[in-house]
């Protein structure tokens, strides 16, 4: 099968000799050019980097390359195969049977996914999303609900998925984040927060999931990178109990 995971990266890094991969260069208009393909070709929202984060990526992908299986991952995030990140051979097996494959979720525990969205970004980041779903698609109002509700949500906006369950879900995507762009004002967000766009997207991946019943698997992340898990549960807990953004 005509199949690529592409790597979002905003610097040049070892990457994978497996030909499956293939790096794209995040912001590519924004910054000096690495030697791999960039997002700033063909149509694309390149200078949207910023807020868009690796989205930039998945847009070009969706608009300037034709597969019948589309993949994106990170740099330092891939899907975890039997000897480090995934081959194709293991990723045709993954979806036998299956429409996609997402990182296995991240679990909250001790929070929802929307409460823990507030404590660590703005609320009204949320309550315009869902004003725009009341409006444009008001049958995606339940599985919002199920999913801000829940403990647990894939996140990344790393994903791998047949060509007709991509298309669908990138013209869904990006239909409610370009909406949400001309309605939030960021002016007074910070270099994190103006990331908003990547992080709503990976709230919504689970509403589309939901809704639309998509057969998936889950697997686990190969990093490149040691993750300081202390670091991330004591911001995890100032922002529970201490942190909430308007």
């Amino acid at each position: 099968m005509k199949s690529n995971i592409f790597i979002a990266t905003h610097k040049q890094y070892e990457m994978p000799a497996d030909h499956f991969y293939i790096p794209v260069q995040a912001g590519a208009s924004l910054s000096q050019k690495l030697p791999y393909v960039g997002d700033n070709t063909g149509d694309n929202i390149s200078d949207k980097n910023r807020e868009f984060c690796e989205l930039t990526v998945h847009y070009w992908i969706w608009k300037n390359v034709t597969e019948e299986i589309y993949g994106l991952c990170h740099y330092r995030r891939y899907f975890k195969g039997k000897n480090g990140p995934a081959t194709k051979a293991e990723v045709e097996t993954w979806l036998n049977g299956k429409d996609a494959v997402f990182p296995r979720k991240r679990n909250y525990y001790i929070e929802t996914n929307y409460s823990q969205y507030i404590h660590a970004h703005h609320e009204k980041d949320l309550i315009i999303t869902r004003e725009i779903l009341v409006e444009k698609y008001p049958d995606y109002i339940q599985a919002w609900e199920d999913v801000m509700g829940r403990t647990s949500g894939h996140r990344f906006n790393m994903f791998i998925m047949k060509a007709p369950l991509f298309v669908a879900y990138s013209e869904w995507l990006f239909s409610v984040l370009f909406e949400l762009e001309n309605r939030l004002d960021i002016s007074r967000y910070n270099s994190y927060d103006r990331r908003v766009f990547g992080f709503v997207a990976e709230r919504l991946l689970d509403v589309w999931v939901v809704k639309n019943n998509v057969l998936y698997s889950e697997k686990g992340i190969y990093e490149t990178e040691s993750t300081n898990w202390l670091k991330k549960g004591s911001a995890f807990i100032w922002r529970k109990f201490f942190s909430r953004k308007k």
